[in-house]
């Protein structure tokens, strides 16, 4: 039987003769057939609330010439619309990205659906690894490039296993390929702040898991930081035991204090009272 693989990165980062290669679209032909389904199923969808009442206005006047309008503005979308913004999107979208020379970044190929690119080293200002967050969940992950000639967004591509990759896995590795050209690379969390239900938030032992730390030193960081809280009767026990309590506590505020942590460890601790540099 096959040994699971251990690499956190596996099927999203591969060693190439020219050098390492961050893939964002494994599938061309899936995510093409996917962008074509829902490019051909979405307008239907918006256009069918709107065609009732279009419909009952037909039915009310015995005039039928705004229905058949509305069905030509749907078939016109259909048929140039939605291939427009399809085949842009596709000249857009990065299928990966490889850093050559082995060991020593001195460019990247940034390779798209129908063409390539190349970027010197150089020409690289700083690389943005970008994750966004809606309750215990992360629903975005990106990697965008700013160079002197513009910025170059990469997201994952339809079932890419990128977007289940760890964060701080992918931010390791940009930071090992690029630190050693002098390049920044930047960790960014965004976390939706419209949570309603508590059942969303974070319980103490979520937070130790964030925020790497032992369940003893959760409290102390939660009062460090304010991180506002919420105590309530779990619904499941409101009947039989409305005693019972549990404390949770705000996403938001927990993963702003994980990306503070995350910065304080990467920065090495003093040696002979002189405090170094954090990594770029």
């Amino acid at each position: 039987m096959a040994t699971p693989s251990t690499n956190p990165l596996a099927g999203v980062v591969s060693t190439t003769a020219a050098g390492e290669r961050l893939v964002f679209v494994p599938r061309r032909v899936v995510d093409v057939g996917t962008e074509i389904v829902v490019g051909v199923v979405t307008p239907p969808v918006i256009a069918v609330p709107l065609l009732i009442p279009i419909l009952g206005i037909a039915l009310a006047t015995g005039s039928w010439v705004i229905l058949w309008a509305a069905l030509g503005l749907i078939a016109l979308a259909m048929t140039v619309l939605v291939p427009t913004v399809m085949f842009m999107k596709l000249i857009e979208t990065v299928r990966w990205i490889e850093f050559r020379p082995h060991g020593s970044t001195k460019q990247l190929v940034i390779a798209y659906f129908l063409r390539s690119s190349t970027v010197a080293a150089a020409d690289l200002q700083r690389v943005i690894l970008s994750e966004r967050f809606a309750a215990d969940r992360r629903k975005s992950l990106e990697v965008v490039l700013h160079t002197r000639g513009g910025t170059v967004e990469c997201k994952p591509g339809t079932l890419s296993p990128m977007s289940r990759v760890s964060g701080e896995a992918l931010l390791d590795w940009l930071t090992g390929q690029l630190s050693p050209a002098g390049i920044a690379v930047e960790h960014r969390t965004k976390t939706d702040r419209g949570f309603v239900r508590p059942d969303e938030w974070y319980s103490e032992a979520d937070l130790a898991a964030l925020w790497h730390v032992p369940a003893s030193e959760v409290y102390e960081l939660v009062v460090r930081h304010a991180i506002h809280s919420y105590t309530f009767t779990p619904r499941a026990a409101a009947l039989y035991s409305p005693t019972t309590t549990i404390t949770v506590y705000d996403p938001a505020g927990a993963h702003d204090v994980a990306e503070q942590l995350r910065r304080k460890r990467t920065t090495s601790p003093p040696v002979d009272g002189i405090q170094e540099t954090p990594h770029p």
